[in-house]
């Protein structure tokens, strides 16, 4: 409805209320003819000022086919606003100026206000009814029928949109959800059709052609059961956007996309102590290494929307830090970025980065993380690992850094591989910084993120995408996981809460079994395990093991201000350390055989116990029981969300 016909509405209805007031206050028609004096003037005086009440107000600037709650809230507040000078010009103009004998009647005025705002809530309400149920009888073709897994607001939201937007194609038959308060009530003429465990009977009796999950903080035990609910029935699973993908801005609430596997490891969204965080970087100059890799570039995406007054983005890698330093660019035009290409190795280029910017907070993710590499590279895991996070230290300490944070890894706790065994090392210089110079220095250790570079899950994809066969090492093997964006927010938290020298383990949850993942995306790329894909064991690689943990059972672990972050206390550092690590790196450095560098790593980690490959032997007619075992030992605390 256009709105100079809703003007001409309401100036018709300004004169429609006041006489409709008049006639049923007196209950008399004739009486409008024998007091024209009064009748006429107030609504030719009335009428002019609430239409310019009206207009000034917007009530005349807006598409009321969207309207809402706010419109209609509008409405009331100018209904009431025109009332008021209605009453003003009836009870004391009119008089004063003796246009009438008397004032109009306290209840002509209530009526007229009344009536009027009725009058131009109408065709406003009526415009928004009539866009919701136009889309159906506007239909072509009927959309495939789509059951809507949720009954909140999101859930309506997304409905709104089918309905409105046949070009879509979906056709919502329904909801599902849990909550069984929501049974058998109605949501936008739709029924609630049933819990989540009602699914299958739902799409058989109802042809249900696609499920589409609107709740953005399920937890992915709730979309794993969905999403096998539609693979089991033969049918799709789109959802909305993740709590975290919201708050990102990367998408609005009602766009779909198909589920991945981010969304069926999905938890409780982190809340982080803003507070806190922007005491690291707000109006701070900060510092990043590694600022290309996955965890490296989130940090930077994280930080830069702390508004730090310049941010330092230190790499090896020229293309990865191009690519960092454009999306930064574009993101955060505000921030002073400072690309520096340089390798942690390079002690005399660290060292005269760190004496220019004088960084506030240095965020240590510069390293060398793949296993089965490492075992075959000893001397660029310890150069790079260990010698790197030296370099990176001592210039930290020199250039008076408050904060730094270290990227440590679960594969530091009793390591059986030379990366983690590298990593652990790191974090003791770490902790003799912080304890010797008295200096806000952690490390942060957490497990595997999803989508980092050499992760399981884009191996995982290459291979469908080949045909298979998708490889595993192990039926048993666990790893505990976090999506980047996650793990990011909670260290900069643990960083925000240090206060020298601890180890913050971040709550990974529970751990999950490698061949479940594998089998996950097998079916959502549509195929089927056995059939159309194959899943191998291919036996634990050098340095893996079954189980990961967090922390040493000699670790004094305590709780912090953060549900999702605990801190381990280590022991004292024995005599020497320091010594023995620079004869490690010295010896590296000198190129020393693998096996000569292996056992300098023992010797200074008792607990370094390296693994070699194992092959996968499953027992005569049973192809998934296992013939290794590798459970935790005794003493070994292994960490469970």
């Amino acid at each position: 409805m256009r709105n100079r016909h809703l003007f001409l509405l309401d100036a018709a209805a300004l004169v429609v209320a006041p006489l409709v007031a008049f006639v049923v206050r007196f209950e008399d028609v004739s009486w409008l003819g024998e007091n024209l004096r009064m009748v006429l003037p107030y609504i030719l005086l009335a009428g002019p000022v609430r239409l310019f009440v009206f207009y000034n107000l917007g009530m005349y600037r807006r598409l009321w086919r969207h309207a809402s709650i706010g419109e209609l809230r509008q409405i009331l507040v100018a209904g009431g606003i025109a009332a008021v000078f209605a009453a003003m010009i009836g009870f004391w103009i009119m008089p004063i100026s003796q246009i009438s004998a008397s004032r109009v009647p306290f209840s002509v005025v209530f009526i007229d206000a009344f009536l009027t705002t009725a009058a131009i809530a109408l065709p406003r309400l009526l415009a928004r009814t009539l866009r919701l149920k136009n889309p159906r009888r506007r239909r072509t073709e009927p959309g495939r029928p789509a059951l809507i897994v949720g009954a909140g607001d999101t859930a309506k939201l997304v409905a709104k949109e089918l309905i409105a937007n046949p070009r879509l194609g979906f056709e919502p038959i329904g909801f599902v959800d849990d909550d069984l308060t929501k049974q058998n009530h109605m949501l936008l003429e739709l029924p609630v059709m049933g819990t989540l465990s009602a699914i299958k009977s739902i799409v058989e009796q109802h042809g249900v052609s696609e499920l589409i999950i609107a709740m953005p903080s399920a937890h992915g035990e709730v979309i794993r059961k969905v999403v096998r609910s539609g693979l089991d029935c033969g049918i799709p699973t789109l959802t909305v956007p993740s709590l975290p993908e919201l708050i990102s801005a990367k998408t609005n609430g009602t766009s779909l996309r198909e589920v991945e596997i981010q969304d069926l490891l999905r938890r409780e969204p982190v809340v982080t102590d803003l507070a806190a965080v922007a005491e690291l970087a707000t109006s701070e100059t900060v510092l990043v290494t590694g600022a290309g890799g996955s965890i490296g570039a989130e940090l930077c995406r994280q930080i830069a929307r702390l508004a730090p007054t310049r941010l330092i983005l230190v790499g090896h890698g020229e293309n990865s830090i191009f690519d960092i330093l454009h999306e930064l660019h574009a993101d955060f035009p505000e921030v002073s970025l400072v690309p520096i290409i340089a390798d942690v190795r390079d002690r005399k280029r660290i060292a005269a980065i760190f004496r220019l910017h004088k960084p506030h907070a240095v965020f240590h993710a510069a390293a060398h993380k793949h296993v089965p590499l490492m075992e075959e590279n000893v001397i660029e895991a310890i150069t790079n690992n260990i010698f790197g996070t030296l370099n990176v230290v001592d210039a930290a300490l020199e250039s008076a850094c408050e904060h730094f944070v270290f990227i440590s890894t679960d594969k530091a706790v009793r390591p059986t591989s030379v990366m983690g065994a590298t990593k652990r090392i790191a974090e003791l210089i770490v902790q003799r910084a912080a304890s010797k110079h008295e200096r806000n220095f952690v490390s942060v250790r957490f497990g595997n993120v999803l989508g980092s570079r050499g992760s399981v899950v884009p191996t995982f994809l290459r291979q469908i995408r080949a045909g298979g066969p998708v490889t595993v090492t192990h039926p048993e093997m666990q790893r505990y996981f976090m999506t980047i964006p996650e793990a990011v927010q909670l260290v900069l938290q643990a960083g925000a809460l240090g206060r020298g020298g601890e180890v913050f383990l971040l709550d990974m949850g529970e751990p999950i079994r490698i061949v479940e993942i594998a089998t996950d995306l097998i079916r959502l790329s549509g195929l089927t395990v056995g059939t159309d894909i194959e899943i191998k064991f291919t036996g634990m690689r050098p340095g893996e093991k079954l189980y990961e943990e967090m922390f040493f059972s000699a670790e004094n672990v305590l709780t912090t201000d953060h549900p999702k972050v605990l801190r381990a206390r280590n022991g004292i550092l024995p005599q020497g350390i320091m010594r023995r690590i620079e004869a490690l790196v010295s010896a590296a450095q000198s190129e020393h055989p693998d096996e000569e560098l292996r056992q300098h790593l023992r010797n200074l980690l008792p607990d370094f116990h390296p693994h070699p490959a194992l092959p996968f032997v499953p027992s005569e007619g049973e192809s998934k029981e296992l013939s290794v075992k590798d459970t935790p030992p005794d003493g070994v605390a292994v960490f469970r969300a």
